[in-house]
């Protein structure tokens, strides 16, 4: 099957890449040059705020299907350039949708919890989205384009994404290792609840809901455990083997652009009764996830 993958350098698109390459055909999107090992698959340098390139390259490849990654996901980098959060978050997901349209090629769009307001979750996909930040708002304007053009597309929620990748963007899990390592405290929020997702396991669900499912509408593929920030790191470092001072702060106590959501968090039991693929609890999560940070140090 031909497939492509936008947002290839990002922590989802990454890990789509590396699950399909040699099992498929794949076209791997991003922008900027190639961050993947090298590999089977075939990479395009695009930009999803530019309004052409990417809908031009899926048209020339003529996928089969097509999971869409790519995002602008600097939260108060969103609300300081609202323009080109609106360019790439909902224009990007529009060329995407336009050329499955075209293609009549299946497509699954990854979102975000962030299109809540964080007062009442966990959410299920039944729950009304109130995005209250640029982010948030540009999310939500992208699963309505791509719902509008490809009614029978999925939209797979995600939630505080993170890998132990080598060449994987930095995360907050991967920033409470290294702080800790070193000797440093780490400071997390105890009032935001979340639902931690293992880029490498929303990878695996996302692809089955692309490749295996014809589900529509939305799936929350994020991880199964629903925690605050501070036991989030707490389970990180004790996985980790690492000791040393993890900080408990409230969200009003911090200086941020954006809104952050709350009590927020995923529930995924429609992705568990659908998917052959499970959401994660934590704990298998993070030892999956010192598996890949392992693995930093093989050559």
């Amino acid at each position: 099957m031909r497939i492509a993958i936008t947002g290839a350098n990002g922590l989802v698109g990454s890990e789509a890449v590396r699950a399909t390459m040699g099992k498929q055909e794949v076209l791997a999107l991003g922008r900027g040059p190639c961050r993947l090992p090298p590999g089977p698959f075939t990479w395009v340098d695009c930009d999803l705020s530019d309004g052409r390139s990417v809908e031009a390259a899926l048209r020339d490849f003529r996928p089969e299907a097509v999971l869409h990654a790519g995002a602008m996901t600097d939260v108060d980098g969103c609300e300081r350039e609202p323009e080109a959060a609106y360019r790439t978050n909902v224009g990007g997901s529009e060329q995407v949708a336009r050329a499955c349209r075209a293609l009549g090629a299946r497509l699954v769009s990854v979102s975000t919890d962030y299109v809540f307001d964080g007062e009442a979750g966990p959410y299920g996909e039944e729950a009304i989205p109130n995005p209250r930040s640029v982010y948030a708002r540009t999310k939500r304007m992208g699963e309505e384009a791509v719902l509008l053009l490809v009614p029978d597309c999925a939209v797979a929620r995600v939630a505080v994404v993170y890998s132990g990748r080598r060449g994987a963007k930095p995360t907050f899990a991967t920033q409470v290792v290294e702080k800790l390592s070193r000797g440093e405290p780490v400071r997390a929020f105890c009032d935001q609840l979340v639902s931690p997702t293992l880029a490498s396991s929303a990878a695996e669900m996302t692809l089955e809901l692309l490749l295996a499912q014809d589900a529509r509408g939305p799936i929350h593929t994020a991880g199964a455990t629903v925690l605050d920030r501070v036991e989030f790191a707490r389970r990180v470092a004790d996985r980790m083997g690492l000791s040393g001072e993890i900080i408990p702060v409230r969200t009003a106590e911090v200086k941020l652009l954006a809104h952050r959501p709350l009590r927020s968090g995923l529930r995924v039991d429609r992705a568990a009764a659908l998917l052959r693929a499970q959401p994660l609890a934590i704990d298998e999560a993070l030892r999956r996830f010192q598996l890949e940070w392992s693995e930093r140090t093989v050559p």
